[in-house]
């Protein structure tokens, strides 16, 4: 095991962590937040040292790492760079404790948006951005590893290989800088221009930034109570879809939009979310009284998208709907969880096939997917029922767990698909009123780990316990 190689990229993770937390000291001395000044400059220091340290030990060694050992760098990272944000949570004036306080940053990182304080109004405005940083930070991550790492053709679980990606054969070994900065300009750029259109229809500039952060991370974190308070006008509603749809969808859409039309014919996977997306709207605009096509979009691709933001509170018979749309996801390669739509089209083809097969034994099958070149084979029929059984394997055990605390079961079930899903703001599901900072230790614990492996998938985990424990 190359545990040196491990720590070297281990050590890279931490200096984005010291750059936000000097953007937040510059914030914090600038509008006289010296309260909160202390925290971040300790969360600077530390993570600047962290990441120095590990980087002088180990640079010297070698750099190459095998996939297995790019999943345990995947683990360490959404465990210890968590830890390291919820340092302000802890020194803040709240009196978190630090499960509170790791519980928080965690459920950030992830993009789910869990929260252990109620009145997000009386909040520093300093923490506020720290929230909704750290959301974009672990959406970031999470993108670097989909396309270096979870792309990789030694176990492609994540079927990133059927879907347009400009690093096909890359991986997290040596000299993928080029990739990483291309990641993060894209990213930026529709950073960028989503809070560039929220400010232009007249939404105050730091709940622009704190909200852009957060839908283009698939996250659900806010800087005031309810987004009814920040979102109100018909253009506002607008820009909203369009950026659910622009974290919804594979991140290299919108670079094949602009700049490689061409690749267009390749994105029938994000085509058909769409269509899906503009179906199961007119189903709400069909069946729910006094509501219009935006809120219905807002809903249907909050939901698919893994975010939970809603401006309106459904009837309580549409939450199950809401939940199916939670466990469908967006893209492949998107921030978005839950088992995504391309497994359930390869799972439900598949068993079409086989009933063709039975009914009509002579007819020659389509195996394509979508309108592709690619076609089903047994591999992805295999991968994509293991994550589909491993998805409610998930949700047996967590939900089973959630009802040792004060949880009634439809709570806990819900709760635990949103945790595996990364999804939570809690209208949309009947859960606004749930109040996380009374629940058991062990219950965030257990919330921390299942929002980890919600993001990351059990099989990630299957295959590093398998590698370490059952090497023959």
């Amino acid at each position: 095991m190359n545990f040196k190689g491990i720590l070297y990229y281990l050590s890279l993770f931490f200096f984005p962590v010291s750059f936000l937390s000097f953007i937040n000291i510059l914030y914090s001395a600038y509008f006289d937040y010296f309260l909160s000044l202390d925290s971040y400059i300790i969360t600077f220091f530390l993570s600047l040292f962290i990441g120095t340290g590990i980087y002088f030990y180990s640079k010297n060694n070698n750099k190459k790492i095998n996939f297995y050992e790019q999943l345990i760098l995947i683990f360490l990272v959404f465990l210890i760079i968590p830890l390291i944000i919820s340092i302000p949570f802890y020194l803040s004036n709240y009196q978190l404790t630090l499960i509170n306080s790791y519980f928080e940053s965690v459920s950030g990182f992830t993009g789910t948006g869990f929260s252990i304080f109620e009145n997000i109004k009386y909040l520093d405005p300093t923490l506020i951005i720290w929230r909704s940083s750290s959301q974009w930070l672990g959406g970031f991550y999470f993108l670097i590893f989909l396309l270096l790492v979870f792309s990789s053709f030694k176990s492609d679980y994540k079927l990133t290989h059927l879907v347009p990606n400009t690093n096909k054969n890359s991986n997290l070994l040596v000299k993928n800088e080029k990739s990483i900065v291309k990641i993060f300009f894209l990213y930026l750029s529709l950073t960028a221009i989503i809070f560039l259109l929220f400010s232009m229809t007249g939404i105050r500039l730091f709940n622009g930034l704190n909200l852009t952060m957060s839908v283009v991370s698939a996250g659900a974190f806010l800087p005031t109570n309810s987004l009814s308070q920040i979102i109100s006008t018909h253009p506002q509603k607008i820009i909203l879809v369009i950026s659910f749809i622009i974290s919804t969808l594979n991140i290299y859409f919108f670079y094949s939009l602009f700049f490689n039309s061409k690749r267009l014919n390749n994105h029938y996977e994000d085509f058909t979310i769409l269509i899906l997306s503009s179906i199961f709207s007119i189903i709400l605009l069909l069946t729910i009284k006094d509501t219009n096509i935006l809120d219905s979009l807002i809903n249907v691709l909050s939901s698919i998208g893994n975010s939970g933001l809603s401006l309106t509170t459904p009837p309580k018979y549409f939450t199950f709907y809401f939940l199916l749309l939670t466990i469908l996801g967006g893209s492949i390669l998107s921030n978005t969880s839950g088992i995504k739509f391309l497994r359930i089209y390869i799972l439900l083809k598949a068993t079409y096939i086989e009933i063709l097969r039975l009914v009509k034994p002579n007819n020659i099958v389509n195996h394509n997917i979508l309108f592709t070149k690619n076609k089903i084979n047994s591999e992805n029929i295999k991968l994509s029922f293991l994550v589909f059984i491993l998805f409610f394997f998930n949700l047996l055990i967590f939900s089973s767990f959630l009802l040792f605390d004060n949880l009634n079961f439809e709570n806990s079930f819900k709760l635990a698909i949103l945790a595996i899903t990364n999804t939570y703001n809690g209208t949309l599901y009947g859960l606004d009123e749930v109040d996380f900072s009374n629940l058991l230790t062990t219950t965030k614990i257990c919330f921390i780990i299942f929002m980890i492996l919600g993001k990351i998938e059990l099989i990630s985990f299957l295959l590093v316990i398998k590698k370490l424990f059952f090497k023959n």
